[in-house]
């Protein structure tokens, strides 16, 4: 007889393995996939390309962002990563997958982009080790994929390390273009993430709702000559947190690490 449930994390967890289809946590298994997925770097998949998002050239072409301390969340091959470190800032990028960061360093050596790479799970208190606080978080397609009870995780990533009036930015699926429009509940009944999940402006606004919006809206589409990435299936937003958080009785909500 087992009795494994002290603690949030022992809580979330548990429900990781609701997404597993063996014993191993559901992070290993996203690893495993996402391996796989890397593979074969001359699959024609859009991302693999080196060219940044059109959102994140959008933002520091207006000077909605500022060169500083820069995290690229679930960064793929880094394609993200190599763009900000090119524009003089100092990048940390983290991903699951081995494979997805052997190539993103592969990238970096070929360009000589100073870029730190981690390879293990952001949200784990075990995980990577990541050194903040960012000025700039940055994720293109990393929080769609998580479980919905991860999105503890992910916020409580946000407080730990965006630091006061920091930003933070992301693609995700649009709902009615990319992604399951399942119900929470319904996931968990479902025992899977269905390829993704789809969210709506309104969706984004509440989970990030102690962020200011800065810019929501659909990603441009880019022709495949473009030197930027585009894909009008996903959202694109940009928020940004109070340069002095005040402490109040909901201060403790974002705490699990």
């Amino acid at each position: 007889m087992d009795r494994d449930i002290r603690t949030v994390e022992d809580v979330l967890r548990l429900l990781d393995g609701l997404f597993a289809s063996e014993a191993d946590r559901w992070t290993a298994r996203a690893a495993s996939w996402w391996d796989g997925f890397y593979a074969d770097r001359s699959k024609p998949v859009p991302f693999f390309a080196t060219k940044p998002d059109e959102n994140l050239v959008s933002y520091l072409d207006r000077g909605l962002i500022a060169p500083g301390r820069a995290l690229d969340l679930g960064c793929g091959p880094g394609r993200n990563a190599l763009h900000l470190a090119s524009l003089g800032f100092a990048v940390d990028a983290v991903d699951l997958s081995p494979a997805a960061i052997a190539w993103a360093r592969d990238r970096a050596h070929e360009t000589g982009a100073d870029v730190r790479f981690h390879c293990g799970d952001a949200f784990a208190s075990t995980g990577a080790a990541l050194d903040g606080p960012y000025d700039l978080i940055y994720d293109s397609g990393c929080f769609h994929h998580l479980p919905p009870h991860r999105r503890i995780s992910y916020l409580a990533l946000l407080d730990r390390l965006l630091a006061p009036g920091g930003l933070f930015a992301l693609t995700c699926f649009a709902a009615g273009a990319m992604g399951s429009e399942l119900s929470d509940t319904e996931l968990y009944h479902r025992a899977g993430l269905q390829g993704g999940l789809a969210y709506t402006p309104e969706s984004l606004r509440w989970v990030f709702s102690d962020l200011a919006a800065v810019e929501l809206r659909r990603m441009r589409d880019e022709p495949s000559d473009s030197p930027r990435f585009g894909e009008p299936f996903l959202w694109t937003a940009l928020f940004r947190r109070d340069a002095q958080p005040c402490a109040d009785a909901d201060a403790g909500r974002w705490s699990i690490r």
